[in-house]
Formats: C-alpha cells, sequence, structure tokens
C-alpha cells in the first residue's frame, strides 16, 4: 500500500510538479459548505478545508469563483486531497519572519493588548511578543496608547514553528530617528524655519519633534500677546512651522520661536494707536486697578479705573465691563519702551460737568444723595456723578447746627436749591433750608415782640447764656445777666435741657437774625400755671 502511494506521488509530481505534498498552491473555491470550503487546485480531485479555519469575518468575503491560496497537506492514492489555509498563512507568515530577520528590515504588525511585561502584537496571525521596554525609546505615559495600533517592528528572535516570536517597535523609532536627525542636521541653524511636530506640552513651553532632535518652545516666545498656559495655542501631534533661535550642536540643544515668525507689533505701535485714535478690543483681563484690552495679537492697553467714569466714587473695573467684552476707548498714552498703552473709557461720554450746565440754573430743584459729611458741610451726589456742596449755615433758617449729622445721614436721598453753579470750576453749591420760606421775613416779625412772654425749651448752657428754642419756631438767647437762680445755684442746675421755661423779650435784631431773652421781671411764671391747673 505505501509502494503504491508513492508510485502515485512521484506520477503525481512528475505530471504536475508544482502541486507537491508541503508546499503552498492556488487554487479556485468552488463550493462553501457548512463544514468545508471545497477547492479546485488544478488536480484530479478537489480539495477540503475544514470550516473551523476561517473566522466569520473571512467566510463572509468569500464567493465561489475566489482565488485562494492553501496548504497542500497530503494527496493520497485514493486522491483525496487535504488543504489548510491556516497553515498557508502560517508558513507564510514564517518566510516574511525569516526574510525581515535576515535582511534585518522591519515588518508590520498589529498591537492587540497590554499583558503582563509588554504587549501582544499580531504578525499576518501569528502571535508574537514585544517587551514594554522595546515599545518605545522612552517610556509611553500611557502604555495603553499604542494598543490597537498598526506599528513597525523588527524580529528580534524567533523559531520555525513560531511559538516564541519577540518583536521590538523601539529599534525601528531609534532607527528613523537616527535617519531623520542626520537629516535635520544638515539644515538645523538659527534663523532657520523648520517645521516640526508638537510632542509634548508643559507649563513652561513646548517640546517640538524636528526629525530626530527635540526643540524647546519656550511660553515666552509663543506669542507677542498674553497667554495662560501653551496648551491655550497648541496640541500634541499638532505640526507646527517654528523659528531656530539657538543651537548648541555640541549638546544638541535647540531653543525654538514662534512669535518672531512676525514683527513685533510694539515696533510700529505709535503709528497705528496715536493718541487721541478711538480703538476696539477684547477685554481679556481685569484687575484691581483696571482692565487689559487686546488690541491685536501681542498689543495690549490698560483701561485704569479712574478712566472708566467721571464719577468721583470708583468701583471694581468688572462694574463696568467682563472679561470677553468688545469696548470702544480712547487712546491717551503710548509708550513704546515699556511696552503700554493706556486707553479712557470715560473720555467717550460727556463730562458730568458738561451736562450739569445744561440741565440746571440757579434756583432749581435738584435731589442727590448725601455721600460724605464734614464739620462745615456735606457733599451731595448728583446723578451725572458730580457733588455739590450743601453749606452748614444753609441746612435751617431758625436752627443752630453744630455738624451737619444733626439732619443728614450719609447714603440718605434728599431734596435741595441750586444756590451757586460754575460748570467750568466744577463747583456748585446747594440750600436745604431754601426749599422753605424764610420765615425771618414775615413769620417771625408777626409772632415775636418785644416785651412778649413767651414759652421756651432749653436747649444748652453756654458761657454767654441759655440758649433756648422759642415757640418751636426759632432759637434765641437768656443772657447770663438776664438769668436769676436761688442762692448757691448754678443756672444748668436750675434750668436743665429739655425743661420748659418761660422767658421775655428783650431783643428782636432781625438783620442779624438775633432774639436776646430774660428771665427777670416776669409778668408769667411756670408756677402761676401750675396753680392755675
Amino acid at each position: 500500500m505505501e509502494t503504491q502511494d508513492k508510485e502515485l506521488h512521484e506520477l503525481i509530481s512528475e505530471t504536475i510538479p508544482e502541486i507537491q505534498e508541503g508546499s503552498i498552491v492556488k487554487g479556485r473555491i468552488v463550493a462553501i459548505r457548512p463544514d468545508s470550503v471545497v477547492v479546485d487546485i488544478g488536480y484530479k480531485s478537489e480539495g477540503f478545508i475544514p470550516i473551523e479555519e476561517f473566522s466569520e469575518q473571512e467566510l463572509s468575503a468569500l464567493s465561489e469563483g475566489d482565488e485562494i491560496e492553501v496548504y497542500l497537506s497530503r494527496l493520497d492514492s485514493d486522491g483525496v486531497v487535504s488543504l489548510s489555509v491556516e497553515r498557508a498563512k502560517r508558513l507564510k507568515t514564517l518566510q516574511l519572519i525569516k526574510e525581515a530577520e535576515k535582511n534585518n528590515e522591519p515588518i508590520e504588525a498589529t498591537v492587540v493588548e497590554r499583558i503582563k511585561g509588554g504587549y501582544r502584537v499580531d504578525i499576518q496571525g501569528v502571535k508574537a511578543f514585544m517587551p514594554g521596554s522595546q515599545a518605545d525609546v522612552k517610556p509611553l505615559r500611557d502604555p495603553d496608547e499604542i494598543v490597537g495600533q498598526n506599528v513597525l517592528v523588527r524580529v528580534l528572535k524567533y523559531n520555525n514553528k513560531l511559538t516564541n516570536v519577540i518583536v521590538s517597535r523601539r529599534e525601528v523609532i531609534q532607527e528613523e530617528r537616527e535617519r531623520l536627525k542626520k537629516k535635520t542636521l544638515e539644515v538645523l541653524k538659527p534663523g532657520a524655519l523648520m517645521k516640526g511636530v508638537v510632542k509634548n506640552i508643559t507649563d513652561y513651553g513646548v517640546f517640538i519633534d524636528l526629525g530626530g532632535i527635540d526643540g524647546l518652545l519656550h511660553i515666552s516666545d509663543i506669542s507677542w500677546g498674553r497667554i495662560k498656559h501653551p496648551s491655550d495655542v497648541f496640541k500634541i501631534g499638532q505640526e507646527v512651522e517654528v523659528l531656530v533661535l539657538e543651537f548648541d550642536a555640541e549638546n544638541e540643544k535647540v531653543t525654538l520661536g514662534y512669535k518672531q515668525k512676525r514683527p513685533d507689533p510694539w515696533l510700529s505701535v505709535e503709528e497705528r494707536y496715536p493718541v487721541g485714535k478711538i480703538v476696539s478690543g477684547k477685554v481679556v483681563s481685569l484687575t484691581d486697578y483696571g482692565a487689559f484690552v487686546e488690541l491685536e495679537e501681542g498689543v495690549e492697553g490698560l483701561i485704569h479705573v479712574s478712566e472708566m467714569d467721571w464719577s468721583r466714587r470708583r468701583k471694581h473695573p468688572s462694574y463696568y465691563v467682563e472679561i470677553g467684552d468688545f469696548v470702544d476707548a480712547k487712546v491717551l498714552e503710548v509708550d513704546t519702551s515699556k511696552k503700554r498703552i493706556s486707553l479712557g473709557l470715560k473720555q467717550l461720554k460727556p463730562k458730568p460737568w458738561e451736562l450739569v450746565a445744561k440741565r440746571y440754573k440757579v434756583g432749581q430743584k435738584v435731589t442727590g444723595r448725601v455721600r460724605s459729611l464734614t464739620e462745615f458741610g456735606a457733599f451731595i451726589e448728583l446723578p451725572e456723578g458730580v457733588d455739590a456742596l450743601l453749606h452748614i449755615s444753609d441746612i435751617s433758617w431758625t436752627k443752630h447746627i453744630k455738624h451737619p449729622s444733626e439732619v443728614l445721614r450719609k447714603g440718605e436721598k434728599i431734596e435741595a436749591v441750586v444756590l451757586h453753579l460754575e460748570p467750568e470750576n466744577e463747583k456748585m453749591s446747594l440750600g436745604l433750608k431754601q426749599l422753605q420760606p424764610d420765615p425771618w421775613e414775615e413769620e417771625i416779625p408777626s409772632r415775636l415782640h418785644l416785651g412778649d412772654e413767651v414759652k421756651c425749651k432749653v436747649l444748652r448752657h453756654t458761657e454767654y447764656g441759655i440758649f433756648v428754642e422759642i415757640e418751636d419756631l426759632v432759637e434765641g438767647l437768656i443772657y447770663t445777666s438776664e438769668i436769676e437762680t436761688p442762692q448757691g445755684k448754678k443756672p444748668e442746675e436750675v434750668y436743665k435741657e429739655g425743661d420748659e421755661i418761660v422767658a421775655r423779650i428783650i431783643k428782636i435784631d432781625l438783620e442779624n437774625r438775633k432774639i436776646g431773652l430774660s428771665l427777670k421781671n416776669l409778668k408769667y411764671t411756670p408756677e402761676e400755671d401750675n396753680k392755675e391747673q
């Protein structure tokens, strides 16, 4: 029987020399059955491939008539042909690995998963191992980032059964970097414009791969303007064009610039932003003392808080503008040596005193808030943002006011009359008592006469006498010489503040608005009032 098989095999080999056991041959699919795929390889009988050797994806892609490469496992005397597509793949992969290892050439592989000590990779259906140290020239920040990727690897070790294949991606990367480095060094010099890829981003700058050599682009060399972090401008993997600023060949240290590709905008800033020009910009930063406005990339101006509003009551800059707002402002000053531009916001609004001149006149009633109190009066803030003075002498017609706080409270809203107005000198005075008629002109002369005995309320004691309020109308002074007290008693012991007493008018000075009183020779006394009760 064995002799017959041998003779048959020799006969086949002589008639069809390309069909031999253990070889890879091409065939054509004639049928796809539930248990096998039938293939015609040009022999007297067709071959069968077990269905298990195909994945679902491979099966779905197969059709009758398709050409396929198979491994000829066996030819027997009965004409049965055993085929294997899986062994064909492995044999081709073995040949690929042998050639790659022999010629020291990289081959393509797919990183399947991360396992203990490294990665499992797939080379055309053959599983291989890539140690973690062979994944890259430097440890990967994220070891999973290459999982699922197709990569080029170099074969370090293998056996014919393909059960122990070890590969390296690191060697391929290192060789490529050396090749690129040699090419890069030929053109690398200060002043050269070069393209690179962002490799890493830190707080202080960006590392860019120029091709085998990394260069540092410091954050201060990214933009002529303000940036918070390099990641605001660049992303890892981004291709960029940079300028070589410095190159230390001995240490292979490269300093790069990005903003230097354009001229410094401050060199001609005076031409574009002359004093007095109205400009537009975006608010990019707020501080307690003002707002920074970006006029163009690399050029910012400062609107100081004092230049935001004409009002003397300064508010925080955030009251007027917010980050991201687009504003118009006036150029107030340009200092190219210090790279400073001063801007004004209030200059685009009418001056408050110009509005006051148009809106108010002497004798007109106005409304404002008490901004501050002083010994000589109060400052009243008007809606236009200016302060007018309310002198202490213009608070009351009849009362002696020691301090404005006796009548007014800070922040209180009041009505007053314009007494004096000088917009050109930024001066304005108001009166509170002028809201009412002057009682010294009619009411006091008609109600109070010399010799009248009047009811009074004790207000305060002084060295000149006792100040009293007469008939809830006006203040008067009981002279010290006109006060009588029991022997050994002081006036303040007999006449206490708040006491109701009777006094006689002995002097009326309408011109100087003074009334003098006496406690002597009274016809009417409080005791008599008590007797009547």
